[in-house]
């Protein structure tokens, strides 16, 4: 599947970066630095600029004004739905402020709820958003997992082989039930029947699967 890459300009970089044909990488103002640092250029350019100073050269750059509704990284992944991409995968998107943290989280949600799968990664931890839906996880996995509630209450909610399972429960965003759970080195599923969830586990998306 093609993947829309993200670079937004916080912390949570990989080691080093190649895209395959047909990927379309889009650096979200400052994230353009990041991309520099791992000797790559962006395919698009895009932001209000006023965390980088200045507009970069670019094969493509689009200007927004400061004054906005969405984020950086909210525009960068309405270009990539435009440009027909549904999977994405934000680097730089956590650490520094955390309110812009917890914005990316909130543009997970907003990827599920059009149908998409967004991957924020970030310091060998990976965050995703699923929407009345389930995922799971190779037997490889190890480390811990969590899963809250992005929407008032989910239900149906089903963790099967983990340290901690729950069958046909319900989460709320006012108790943090789901966290800090176990992968037990079998093949672990998240399902939710009704609602979005977020769910951050250690290690990348490719451990789903």
């Amino acid at each position: 599947m093609k993947i829309c890459y993200i670079f937004a300009a916080a912390e949570g970089l990989p080691e080093d970066f190649k895209k395959k044909d047909g990927d379309l990488v889009i650096a979200a103002d400052a994230g353009i630095r990041h991309l520099a640092h791992l000797g790559a250029e962006p395919d698009i350019a895009l932001g209000d600029f006023d965390s980088l100073g200045f507009e970069p050269r670019c094969r493509e750059v689009i200007r927004h004004p400061v004054m906005k509704n969405d984020t950086d990284t909210v525009l960068a992944v309405k270009t990539g739905f435009s440009r027909g991409y549904s999977e994405f995968v934000i680097y730089g998107g956590t650490g520094g402020r955390p309110d812009h943290t917890f914005a990316n989280y909130q543009t997970l949600s907003y990827i599920a709820l059009r149908g998409g799968r967004g991957f924020l990664c970030f310091n060998g931890f990976t965050a995703s958003a699923i929407r009345n839906s389930s995922v799971f996880f190779s037997e490889k996995a190890a480390g811990t997992l969590s899963v809250f509630a992005l929407s008032e209450r989910i239900s149906g909610v089903y963790l099967k082989n983990v340290l901690y399972p729950l069958e046909n429960a319900e989460l709320s965003y006012d108790f943090p039930l789901g966290v800090s759970n176990e992968f037990v080195g079998r093949r672990a599923e998240v399902r939710v029947e009704n609602g979005t969830a977020l769910l951050i586990w250690q290690g990348n998306r490719e451990l789903l699967g």
